[in-house]
């Protein structure tokens, strides 16, 4: 049977680690596997906050069971209706057919979706900022719509200070050894909740921000999210970080990424990052299109505040590689990047010039005019890459 773990006395983690899934909603690598997290409050009344994804630990009934200790479990309180955290929701119900179901009205049309009517028979539908009092613990539901779902909610946790986040502050990576968070590599959790939030939350920004807003002033001593670790030594730290990713702040890095078929652009793509490193940058990273996954380029232009693109020309076009990680920035509403193009042809182009057109569509500020290479780099044909090199890095260190 699989462990629990103390948050608190009365306040128990009841996750479990995914090794074998390979990627996550079928889109983003998992070369790390993930945790799915539920968590018991066994008071005057229990209390469950949401499940697990189906068929991921055989044993949660009986960790249920065990915690519970003969008791009823009273109350399954959904926050994020998404199948990972609500697979298991038919298997509470057949064990526990008393349990009271808690969510808001959103809550309540995807649970029939899913599940059918009949799975709302015993349920409470809650208001943003309605309590539930546990007996010692009172719950406070706060509704976060759009982060990253619209039905998604949070559980504040009064006597403890506890903030059951739902997917917010969530991670990729499995818990390896510890649960809490000062008890792992945080540099590690920092990198993959960047990745997490970048692809999958980060389009929602403006509603995290309003999310902010209402959770304003409420003091928190431990965020307890449904992936990753449980934030309890950097709650403000994770905080911080997600207030700052939301707003669309960087570091002062620089990102460049190409496409290339037979080496032209790719040797753009060092020489001028080369020249910017020349020109005073220090935090500067490379590439493939081709061979880097979206999820990891994505996460990287969330990190950095410049950006340079560059791709060879394909039948008229962009690199077909390159042109999905533009639409894709162009449907997430990336802001505030400053911005680089480059690319090569052998005949009448179309890499650059697509490349300004989504320049044009997504507003980021251009440091110089993009550099274009006929044929093969040589020394005679580098001035426009210089040119590059010295704007971007102007642009980045320019206070």
């Amino acid at each position: 049977m699989q462990y629990s773990v103390k948050i608190s006395e009365q306040i128990h983690w009841l996750g479990v680690n995914d090794r074998r899934k390979e990627l996550f909603e079928n889109i983003w690598p998992l070369p790390n596997g993930v945790s799915y997290n539920s968590y018991l409050i066994t008071d005057s009344k229990t209390a469950l906050l949401d499940t697990l994804e189906v068929g991921s630990d055989s044993s949660y009934v009986d960790r249920i069971e065990a915690l519970l200790d003969g008791r009823p479990l009273d109350y399954l309180i959904v926050n994020h209706m998404e199948l990972d955290h609500a697979g298991e929701i038919e298997t509470i119900l057949r064990r526990w057919p008393e349990v009271k179901i808690v969510g808001n009205q959103k809550t309540f049309r995807v649970l029939t979706a899913y599940y059918g009517d009949a799975t709302c028979n015993n349920s409470l539908e809650v208001k943003d900022g309605d309590t539930l009092s546990l007996g010692n613990h009172e719950l406070k539901f706060v509704f976060t719509p759009w982060v990253h779902w619209p039905e998604t909610m949070m559980t504040y946790e009064t006597t403890e200070q506890i903030l059951f986040s739902a997917d917010a502050f969530g991670t990729f990576g499995t818990l390896d050894g510890g649960v809490f968070d000062d008890q792992l590599c945080f540099d590690f959790y920092e990198s993959e909740m960047r990745r997490y939030y970048s692809n999958i939350v980060g389009k929602y920004s403006n509603m995290v921000q309003k999310a902010f807003a209402k959770l304003a002033g409420v003091p928190i001593r431990t965020i307890c999210s449904l992936h990753g670790p449980i934030w309890r030594a950097n709650a403000e730290k994770v905080i911080a970080l997600y207030d700052k990713w939301s707003k669309y702040e960087a570091d002062d890095a620089v990102v460049v990424i190409y496409a290339s078929m037979y080496g032209n652009t790719a040797r753009m793509a060092d020489y001028i990052a080369n020249g910017v490193a020349q020109n005073g940058v220090r935090n500067i990273r490379v590439y493939d299109v081709s061979k880097t996954h979206i999820s990891y380029l994505i996460n990287e232009i969330w990190r950095c505040r410049g950006v340079m693109l560059g791709s060879c020309a394909y039948n008229g076009e962009m690199f077909p590689l390159m042109e999905s990680l533009c639409r894709e920035l162009i449907h997430m509403g990336v802001k505030n990047r400053v911005l680089g193009l480059f690319g090569s042809y052998s005949w009448n182009g179309g890499g650059v010039r697509n490349l300004k057109s989504f320049a044009e569509t997504i507003g980021w500020e251009q440091v110089c005019e993009p550099s274009e290479m006929h044929g093969r780099p040589n020394a005679d044909k580098y001035s426009e890459c210089d040119a590059l090199a010295q704007a971007m890095a102007a642009a980045i260190l320019k206070k």
